[in-house]
């Protein structure tokens, strides 16, 4: 199992340092997005209003990074800042402008995070493309993690998260 997981994400590099795009991170994302903001969960499904904003800023290296949510008519805006960590690496951080930082990793003008919080593991990706943008958050909560695992000499023990709350939207650049 472990052999066969280390060849994956082997061939997975290699996979990924053959692509190329000629297209930027970030500044040929610059701009404001909107569209309508999916959330599923227990309790059903909605639809909200969402912008993502990514412009640049005075600053080399700091970039605005913002979050809108239109609720019942009114915006409430999570204002956020992208700084580069280590641009060759494809290594970002988002500052949550409290004391939060979240890294970030860009692979092929996508931009993962997973973080931890309050008992929940998050995923987010956003996927930009030349005129517009997917963005996904998967929330998990830890409690409800099922294990299984191989057994022998080579016993390998997997622990999964169901995913409980899926927010999805397709973000059109204005």
């Amino acid at each position: 199992m472990k052999k066969v997981l280390i060849i994956l994400i082997t061939l997975g590099c290699f996979n990924l340092s053959a692509q190329t795009d000629s297209l930027q991170f970030p500044q040929d994302f610059y701009g404001i997005y909107k569209g309508d903001l999916h959330i599923t969960n227990p309790n059903g499904k909605q639809t909200i209003q969402m912008e993502f904003h990514l412009n640049p800023t005075d600053t080399v290296g700091k970039y605005e990074y913002k979050l809108v949510y239109v609720m019942m008519g009114k915006p409430e805006e999570r204002n956020y800042t992208l700084l580069e960590k280590d641009t060759s690496k494809g290594e970002y951080v988002v500052d949550e402008n409290n004391g939060i930082l979240l890294d970030a990793k860009l692979i092929d003008n996508t931009l993962f995070s997973m973080f931890e919080v309050q008992g929940s593991i998050l995923t987010t990706t956003e996927r930009f493309y030349k005129d517009s943008m997917d963005f996904e958050i998967a929330f998990a909560s830890k409690t409800n993690q099922t294990k299984s695992g191989t057994s022998g000499e080579d016993s390998t023990e997997v622990i999964s998260y169901p995913i409980s709350v899926l927010q999805k939207a397709h973000l059109i650049k204005q």
